[in-house]
């Protein structure tokens, strides 16, 4: 582990442009660590668990929802306090060392979630990614933090973070790839590049196709957390043990807080954030059960569904940067969320039955294409009007991070960036307890989906009342 100099990027006479080593083993660790949403939270091991542990995929939703619920809850009490102590902390390298030591493990023992009862039980499988959930976000809480230390040049503080979110989304689209290549495919296709059976002798009677996700997701964030500590640098040292730490950064919480309601536009905007923020949430987390419930796919159709869908988030980055330049970050983000309400409006409809009011599809017709997946109107259509939501809905995260920084009064970034933060933590339960309520109510996973869009409604509400200083000033 290095010591650092100082906590400002300044430029080094003679360094090669390009990312820093510091820069680069800390964008390595979100690199790392981000597959475990697509590998597990979303597309293969939870979808799994729902459908086949559970065997029942609304049942399943909201059993999941409400463990993310109680996750959500917990992290709410903790993890912005936790944020606030951060910088009295000092050093960041030995929380982020406990939290990884415990994330790799919890994550691996997810593999002994066997179907026929021998292994893991439900119960204990969710108890399971509560933990992982908590730690995840802890270790967010840190590394984030430690972006200003680890950045060596100006270069470094400009472009790591959009450098550690695209390789994030890399390795999760190559991750998910191998994972069709490896154990999907083979047996369910005759090309001449897929092997004949799944490598490693894994059993698909017994799942372990699915259940590989967790020791592969548990292998990157290893890979991904060892540059870091070998490489990147660290915050000063600090004299402020936990508790003062502590104490000291819920007084930072607070004044925090209060400041914000001297600016009007940015303390309505952070409401309604909350909102939506929390329905974006939500409609990752449940994304994948979703698909595997309504449309009836298991593991190789959920691999290629998460590699596309992967692909398209990847996109909305782009998406948003374009709109933002065109229309403002306020007109863009308001865009952004009226296109995702309407694609998941839109999902609302389709079905292996075809999209009603729009088409039926016939159980007997030919298939479209002479595939192994995606084969048939509605599953097509259900992957176009995804991968608009896919578009719309990581653009949301771009667009409003930018609008931030136009309602940001000089020289008090960091604090408002603060509050952002919190924003998104302080009420991350709400997206969770919508869905459960409406799933288990209705009995419909179709009715989740409606809370999360009536979420991102509610926040588009108080985000037609802010005043975007940038056009008003034109």
């Amino acid at each position: 582990m290095q010591k650092t100099q100082g906590s400002e990027a300044v430029p080094i006479a003679g360094q090669r442009s390009g990312l820093s080593a510091s820069a680069r083993a800390w964008a390595a660790f979100e690199g790392g660590r981000d597959p475990y949403f697509p590998l597990v939270s979303i597309y293969i091991f939870m979808p799994y668990v729902a459908t086949v542990l559970i065997g029942d995929a609304v049942k399943g939703q909201a059993i999941i929802a409400a463990y993310a619920l109680l996750g959500g809850l917990i992290a709410a009490l903790t993890a912005p306090l936790l944020g606030a102590a951060a910088d009295r902390l000092g050093r960041r390298f030995p929380p982020l060392f406990v939290l990884s030591l415990l994330f790799a493990p919890l994550v691996f023992s997810l593999w002994w979630a066997k179907p026929d009862g021998s292994g893991l039980s439900v119960p204990t499988i969710l108890v399971i990614t509560l933990f992982i959930s908590l730690v995840f976000t802890y270790g967010e809480v840190f590394h984030n933090s430690l972006l200003p230390y680890a950045a060596r040049t100006s270069l470094d503080a400009s472009s790591m973070s959009g450098a550690g979110l695209a390789l994030g989304n890399v390795v999760s689209v190559a991750a998910l790839v191998f994972v069709l290549w490896a154990f999907a495919l083979p047996g369910k296709v005759n090309w001449a590049f897929v092997p004949k059976v799944p490598l490693f002798g894994l059993a698909v009677g017994s799942s372990e196709t699915s259940r590989i996700a967790a020791p592969i997701s548990a292998l990157l964030f290893v890979l991904g957390a060892i540059p870091l500590f070998l490489f990147s640098q660290d915050a000063p040292r600090r004299d402020a043990g936990i508790l003062a730490a502590i104490g000291g950064g819920a007084r930072d919480l607070l004044a925090l807080v209060k400041s914000v309601r001297q600016h009007r536009d940015a303390a309505i905007y952070l409401g309604s954030r909350m909102l939506f923020s929390d329905a974006q949430i939500a409609l990752i987390t449940f994304s994948g059960i979703y698909a595997a419930g309504v449309m009836h796919w298991h593991v190789l159709e959920m691999t290629a569904f998460g590699i596309l869908m992967s692909s398209f988030a990847a996109l909305g980055g782009l998406f948003a940067s374009k709109l933002d330049r065109v229309l403002g970050p306020k007109r863009a983000l308001q865009v952004e969320i009226i296109g995702t309400i309407a694609g998941i409006v839109a999902l609302l409809s389709v079905s292996p039955a075809g999209m009603r009011f729009v088409f039926a599809a016939d159980p007997g017709a030919a298939p479209l294409w002479n595939g192994p997946v995606f084969t048939r109107l509605p599953e097509i259509v259900f992957l176009a009007i995804g991968g608009v939501v896919a578009v719309c809905n990581t653009a949301i995260f771009a667009s409003g991070r930018t609008f931030l920084t136009h309602l940001t009064p000089p020289g008090q970034s960091g604090a408002f960036f603060g509050l952002y933060a919190l924003s998104s933590t302080a009420t991350v339960w709400l997206g969770p307890l919508a869905v459960q309520t409406a799933v288990t109510t209705f009995h419909s996973q179709q009715a989740g989906n409606v809370a999360i869009a009536i979420l991102l409604a509610l926040g588009l509400v108080p985000l037609s009342l802010v005043r975007d200083p940038a056009r008003h000033r034109t």
